[in-house]
């Protein structure tokens, strides 16, 4: 039997697992802090009991044991349960779980916790099979247009549904797309979802049941980026999905980063000037490989590879160009209530969303009948507004 659930049994374990790193790294902070009024001079300046090999190295490797023992012993009790019954998520679940993959899922991934997303293709949050037979049973005909929806950070494909709009149903209503939406881990380095989502766009336009007459991406913020990162590494891998891709729009993507993200960066450089306030840049450095690569846009691996991604260097991304055969479109939003202002949405600027940059080699060229600005809207406006639906079904509808 089927059911949802708002927490499963694996859950348990990938949580157990959470508490234990947790635990390590607050106990390795209060050592660092620790050692460094240690070595301080004392108030009458003699210097205070540095923590040697004695009591205190004692203490701090007594709770690392004993946090691994309590950790092994959860894991080994949770696994005389086994699986359980086959269940689905609840949305409340699901929504958590891409925060938490957001924030941290470079290290879910690494550590192989339990709750870490697997990217996938999915239809009403269930995964497709991606074979002929299946999709063909998933899908009713005509099949002939697919339209495939990319989430931001920390979001999920349910979350395209919001305040009453569901652009992917709308946009198979209206213009017979096929919507097909992508979830993925957005706390992984652009560049490893872009060559994950490039393979699954090969598998799935080989395998779909027709004929495609049309194939478009919509993505949204950081599902932007990876779109770019996808057809990259397909046309460098001489993959054929990106030469059935028609058009490509972007709702609010960073394409040259967003300054919040630049703005923790700079947090953690302040944080790492005093010996004092060092060991709690640490807590700065909890934050996924995604996120930073939201500090520029990343979307090469050459972009991060052998940089401290925690320093502040500057931007080193290597130009990505939009592709040059597919029909690309960009919005952008502002809070402000009135043309002309460069504010953005509160999450991304209006230069970053429309691709404008003051390096020409960077500048993304996006034609100004295929740019617009949707003004009095937050990032998360674009998901809902009638007017952003409208700009999009448009360029939908057009001949290409």
């Amino acid at each position: 039997m089927i059911r949802k659930s708002h927490i499963h049994l694996s859950d348990l374990a990938g949580l157990n697992r959470l508490a234990t790193d947790a635990t390590a790294e607050v106990t390795d902070l209060v050592e660092a802090v620790h050692k460094v009024i240690a070595r301080s001079p004392g108030v009458r300046g003699t210097p205070v009991a540095e923590p040697g090999s004695g009591v205190a190295d004692l203490v701090y490797e007594s709770i690392r044991n004993v946090t691994r023992l309590v950790a092994i012993t959860t894991d080994s009790i949770l696994a005389q349960f086994g699986p359980g019954g086959e269940e689905t998520s609840s949305p409340e679940r699901e929504a958590v779980l891409a925060v938490l993959n957001g924030v941290m899922g470079d290290q879910l991934a690494a550590s192989g916790n339990p709750l870490v997303i697997r990217m996938r293709l999915r239809r009403h949050g269930q995964p497709l099979a991606l074979e002929t037979e299946a999709l063909s049973s998933a899908f009713p005909a005509p099949r002939n247009k697919l339209l495939v929806l990319v989430h931001g950070l920390c979001m999920n494909d349910l979350q395209w549904q919001r305040k009453g709009s569901d652009f992917g149903a709308a946009l198979a209503r209206d213009l017979g797309y096929t919507p097909v939406h992508l979830h993925y881990n957005s706390g992984l380095h652009t560049s490893a979802n872009g060559r994950a989502f490039a393979a699954l766009l090969e598998s799935v336009t080989q395998q779909w049941p027709e004929p495609l007459e049309d194939f478009a991406i919509l993505a949204h913020s950081m599902g932007g980026l990876l779109a770019r990162s996808a057809y990259y590494y397909g046309t460098a891998a001489g993959q054929g999905w990106p030469q059935r891709l028609r058009k490509l729009i972007f709702l609010g993507t960073p394409h040259h980063g967003s300054l919040l993200e630049r703005g923790g960066n700079l947090i953690d450089v302040s944080l790492g000037l005093s010996p004092y306030t060092a060991p709690f840049a640490r807590l700065g450095e909890l934050r996924s490989a995604g996120i930073t690569d939201l500090r520029y846009g990343n979307l090469l691996d050459e972009d991060w590879q052998g940089v401290d991604r925690f320093e502040h260097t500057g931007d080193l991304r290597h130009p990505v160009p939009l592709p040059e055969a597919v029909r690309c479109y960009a919005i952008a939003a502002n809070v402000g209530k009135k043309a002309g202002g460069v504010i953005g949405d509160g999450m991304v600027s209006v230069d970053s969303a429309l691709g404008r940059h003051e390096d020409d080699g960077l500048r993304l060229s996006f034609a100004p009948s295929r740019q617009w600005v949707g003004y009095g809207m937050s990032h998360w406006d674009l998901l809902s507004r009638p007017a952003v639906y409208e700009r999009i079904r448009g360029w939908l509808g057009e001949t290409v």
